[in-house]
């Protein structure tokens, strides 16, 4: 009985340990996207009511915290960018999306960091990439700028939701 018992548990532990080594890390995914990155240092933002409602006013979204956490991307000698984290509810559990701008207010990538939906919900990366390197003008709406995907409308909606909300934050606070 007892054989049975650690075997069943040495081969949970492991099975979750292979799971989340395959997930990168913020710093990974950071440094991959940007040339140069030195620190990345992760911060914390809490918005006052003012800047909450200027970034749900912004970001045309409902707004539902008011604490975030950022990253603050330098080289050795200049700030590179910024790298906010979204935690957003797609459907019944949450999918937690990093949003990286350049000085310019660009978005230069969007990854999803963690999906709690079954992973058919999960956008495909070409649809993902159409959220790159997307200027300060482009508004960011499904069904306009960006297209819905078939069956995964939440999951887009979310994300772009998402993307509009860390832009917010930036241009308002982080810039």
């Amino acid at each position: 009985m007892k054989t049975i018992f650690f075997t069943l548990f040495f081969g949970i532990l492991l099975s979750q340990n292979s799971v989340a080594g395959n997930q990168a890390s913020v710093d990974e995914v950071i440094r991959s996207s940007f040339m140069g990155v030195h620190t990345i240092e992760a911060k914390r933002i809490i918005l006052t009511k003012k800047q909450f409602s200027q970034v749900q006013s912004r970001a045309k979204a409902a707004v539902r915290t008011k604490i975030y956490r950022y990253y603050d991307i330098k080289s050795k000698t200049k700030r590179l960018g910024y790298a906010v984290l979204i935690a957003r509810k797609v459907r019944g559990k949450k999918a937690t999306v990093l949003y990286a701008f350049d000085n310019s207010g660009t978005l230069k990538f969007t990854e999803i960091m963690a999906f709690g939906e079954p992973p058919e919900y999960i956008p495909n990366t070409t649809w993902m990439g159409q959220l790159q390197n997307q200027s300060v003008s482009t508004k960011l709406t499904v069904g306009k700028d960006i297209p819905t995907i078939s069956g995964s409308t939440l999951s887009a909606r979310t994300i772009t939701e998402g993307a509009r909300i860390s832009r917010a934050i930036y241009e308002i606070v982080l810039k």
